[in-house]
């Protein structure tokens, strides 16, 4: 088929195939039919069946493999329904290219049913990039451009929306450029940052999610040894950058100003790599802003560099940045390495079975490399405590804050991770965001395993309403839902936990089983601190 004689489909498909795409990640509606038309066997269509869970998927996916996922949506309505977790995958900084059917061209002026007015600011402000390309021949080349801006970072996100009548339309098939996304930091900035962590007394690394999203975990551990500094999690992490059980990993910060100072007082240097300067979530004074402390930030997000409150920002991605900074530090920086951690005293057995123990029993007995994607934010801190991640692509959560992402981004993880066992850990209010996504893991035979902790109830706003001193507000208990039947009726065996004794027993047959199962573990109602 000559460039001359493609259609605007035949072009997109190629330019897909060009950007290494074997999946699509949709829920269809009319306005899209004319792309699904005869869908090619190269790539696979995986089915959604609510569109916020569709761009769940397509983000896990997107994170497991580090390309731009694509995504196809109905129109209007369907994009209003994907627009939460549009927002957690911004704030993840997932690539991807979300595309949207639009009613035809032709009767657009009319207003028809199912239009999208203005749909190109529809998604805004959460997609680095959007457009309803002014003529059917430029849709290709749209798509085009909207996988390289997703990929470019701050990565994120971009939008197209297309009209129905569009894809039969001739079109020719867009040149296709390699842009080479990573840059490097200003030289005499990282020396200056090598010279001031060798001459530190007391230099302490937080590390974000960006250090993992870009695959320097590596990296971060050989810095944080060359330099003998303690490693904290910063706050609201959503990756694991630095592996847990490291003898220099000194915990998790809190996103409370109160409690960042208190982790931080002590260090002399404090250096923030892949995160913002800081993460909050409730109100306080940070008296670290105030102190002689120096405090230092490696970003690739300009964003993120312009907001910090206080100190100097490195602009740079991470392979390069920590690559400079490890050859800008001594061989030896002559300096006592901090104690290791304290750990926790280990939970046991009791009625109602406690958070506490059950990670630990979930622990003990996953797969080595399973890998982890958790949405249970009453039980952040336990989580913390005694679910240890070793380190590079073993742990995902949302960014955002936003309920409804990690059950259906299990299964994207899990479609870029054959074989790996998934767990998805998730409270019982999050499950109910986007449970229709059991269906999908079923259909695709993926080995996930869902641990639902059923504590009746959003148990995040339980202790909020403390913090805030609310009385008694509504909305908070969730009593009467059936995970197991719920799972049953999508096809998923699951089975429900109340005792502790059945807890290793339900875990073990879930983890040697082929496909998907459930186990809904009824654990203690009693509110636990988020900040501790």
């Amino acid at each position: 088929m000559t460039s001359s004689s493609l259609t605007v489909r035949d072009a997109t498909l190629a330019v897909l195939r060009e950007f290494g795409v074997d999946r699509v990640f949709g829920n269809p509606g009319s306005t899209e039919l004319a792309f699904l038309n005869a869908w090619p066997e190269d790539i696979e269509y995986v089915l959604g069946l609510q569109e916020a869970s569709v761009v769940g998927m397509a983000d896990g996916y997107a994170q497991a493999t580090g390309r731009a996922a694509f995504v196809n949506l109905h129109s209007a309505a369907g994009v209003g329904h994907a627009l939460g977790n549009l927002f957690t995958a911004f704030r993840n900084k997932s690539p991807m290219v979300v595309t949207a059917g639009q009613q035809a061209r032709s009767i657009l002026p009319l207003r028809p049913f199912l239009f999208a007015e203005e749909a190109a600011e529809f998604p805004k402000p959460y997609v680095k990039w959007s457009v309803e390309p002014a003529r059917a021949e430029d849709v290709p080349a749209a798509i085009a451009r909207a996988f390289h801006i997703a990929m470019q970072h701050p990565r994120g996100p971009t939008f197209v929306s297309i009209p129905s009548d569009d894809w039969a339309k001739p079109a020719p098939r867009p040149t296709i450029r390699h842009v080479h996304a990573e840059f490097a930091p200003q030289a005499d900035a990282i020396a200056q940052l090598g010279a001031a962590i060798a001459a530190a007394e007391r230099p302490i690394f937080v590390v974000g999610p960006d250090v993992d999203r870009s695959q320097s975990v590596d990296a971060m551990v050989a810095l944080a040894e060359r330099a003998h500094a303690a490693v904290w999690v910063s706050p609201m992490s959503s990756r694991c950058s630095f592996p847990e059980k490291h003898p220099l990993f000194a915990g998790f910060l809190q996103a409370s100003p109160g409690a960042i100072s208190a982790s931080l007082k002590d260090a002399d240097l404090v250096l923030v790599v892949g995160a913002p300067v800081f993460t909050f979530h409730v109100e306080g004074h940070c008296d670290l802003f105030e102190s002689d402390t120096t405090i230092w930030q490696i970003t690739d997000d300009p964003a993120e560099a312009a907001s910090a409150a206080v100190g100097e920002s490195i602009i740079g991605t991470m392979p390069i940045s920590l690559t400079m900074l490890l050859d800008a530090l001594p061989a030896d920086t002559k300096r006592t390495a901090p104690a290791p951690r304290k750990q926790p005293t280990q939970p046991v057995a009791g009625h109602p079975i406690a958070p506490s123990f059950a990670l630990t029993r979930l622990q003990a007995l996953m797969p080595a490399n399973s890998i982890v994607v958790e949405e249970a934010p009453s039980h952040r801190i336990a989580i913390q405590k005694f679910l240890h991640r070793p380190g590079a692509d073993s742990f995902y959560t949302m960014a955002s804050g936003g309920l409804g992402y990690s059950l259906p981004a299990s299964i994207g993880v899990a479609l870029a991770r054959p074989g790996q066992r998934i767990v998805c850990l998730i409270g019982d209010g999050s499950a109910m965001y986007s449970i229709q996504a059991i269906w999908t893991a079923v259909q695709h035979r993926l080995p996930i395993t869902f641990l639902i902790m059923n504590n009746s109830g959003y148990g995040a706003m339980r202790a909020f309403s403390q913090i805030m001193q609310a009385k008694k507000p509504p909305g908070i208990d969730l009593p009467g839902l059936d995970f197991v039947s719920l799972a049953k009726g999508m096809g998923c065996p699951g089975q429900k936990v109340d005792q502790a004794d059945g807890l290793d027993a339900a875990l073990t047959n879930s983890f040697a089983s082929n496909g998907p199962s459930l186990i809904e573990v009824v654990v203690d109602q009693a509110i636990s601190s988020l900040f501790d």
